[in-house]
């Protein structure tokens, strides 16, 4: 059971903090139970603020927290909401939680931040040098701030080891869903979702969601190229020229790859480019052909050929079975009688 610690905090957008309780606590268990299955929760979720008291956030909405900060224990991830607008005061009013959540991540407890809430990650220095995001209405005084961070405001979801961003308040559904995927897997993400009526994960303005394939294995080498590939999904690799951009030779980035990831180059890229157009079927009305050009494939035979050897079936049989518009996969079954 993975544990799950949601921090609350005084003048943020509740949501920000209710949306991950809810998606954590319904992964593995919703849609079982909308569907007559058993249910096998994958997530053990509670929440904390600085002294255990309810909090109140934006609108007057008020919080209540199961534990104070000193006394949660154990965390797995750990996930820090927006507290609004006020960064300055923020800072002075949760300086005790940056040097807490120092303590978790050496102790091995990933981090993740939503909105403005990202400043307590980057204030603990475990971005600099990494890729964040945070609101883009934030992210000029973020970049003066905290100048050794790599912001990424286009970006909706950021991962940097074990720090994740989200980009801004409805961001953290993106954010949690990531994370269950991350931590419990793709179809588990995509249950997930579809009980709660939630859009697949988002991780750019004008892209499309591709999901994280093996990238927690220690290489921060090839993990770098991962996060490359998914971002340059529709161009064409040259595993040499990739080798080259990470100061590798091509055989070794190659012995590498297939260590962390368990997978050759080129074969990992189909997969994402698989997973991406699983997406695109679930998610629209694009033909097939618009589908393949838009993962990078020309030869739509060749497209077909691949999603059907990675998946079993047929694009348009995934679009049938798993289309939000319609399909038998997001009706509940029946209870039989007993």
């Amino acid at each position: 059971m993975i544990r799950v610690t949601v921090l609350l905090l005084d003048g943020g957008h509740g949501s920000t903090a209710i949306a991950p309780l809810e998606i954590f606590g319904a992964a593995g268990v919703l849609w079982q139970a909308l569907r007559g299955e058993d249910a096998h929760a994958r997530f053990e979720v509670g929440s904390a603020s600085l002294d255990g008291r309810p909090v109140r956030c934006d609108g007057g909405l008020r919080i209540g927290a199961e534990r104070a900060l000193a006394r949660v224990r154990g965390s797995d991830l750990i996930v820090v909401p927006s507290f609004g607008l006020d960064v300055d005061g923020a800072l002075r009013r949760f300086a005790r939680i940056v040097p807490w959540l120092r303590r978790q991540h050496a102790r091995g407890a990933s981090l993740a931040g939503i909105c403005s809430g990202v400043a307590l990650l980057a204030e603990t220095g475990l971005l600099d040098d990494k890729p964040a995001t945070t609101h883009w209405a934030l992210a000029e005084s973020y970049e003066q701030r905290w100048p050794a961070v790599q912001w990424q405001a286009d970006r909706f979801v950021t991962q940097a080891g074990r720090v994740f961003c989200a980009g801004g308040v409805y961001a953290a559904l993106d954010l949690s869903l990531h994370l269950v995927e991350r931590y419990a897997g793709y179809d588990v993400a995509m249950q997930t979702a579809r009980a709660l009526l939630v859009e697949t994960r988002r991780t750019a303005q004008s892209g499309f969601s591709v999901p994280a394939r093996r990238s927690d294995h220690g290489d921060a080498e090839i993990a770098a190229a991962q996060e490359w590939m998914r971002d340059h999904l529709k161009e064409a690799l040259r595993v040499d020229a990739l080798a080259r951009r990470f100061g590798m030779s091509a055989r070794s980035f190659a012995r590498r790859f297939v260590q962390a990831t368990g997978e050759p180059p080129l074969t990992y890229l189909h997969g994402l480019r698989v997973e991406a157009a699983k997406h695109l079927l679930e998610n629209g009305a694009r033909t097939l052909p618009e589908i393949a050009a838009a993962v990078g494939y020309e030869d739509v035979a060749f497209f077909r050929a691949l999603f059907r050897r990675r998946t079993g079936v047929a694009p348009a049989v995934w679009r049938g079975r798993f289309a939000r518009s319609g399909g038998g996969a997001t009706r509940p079954k029946k209870r039989r009688a007993s």
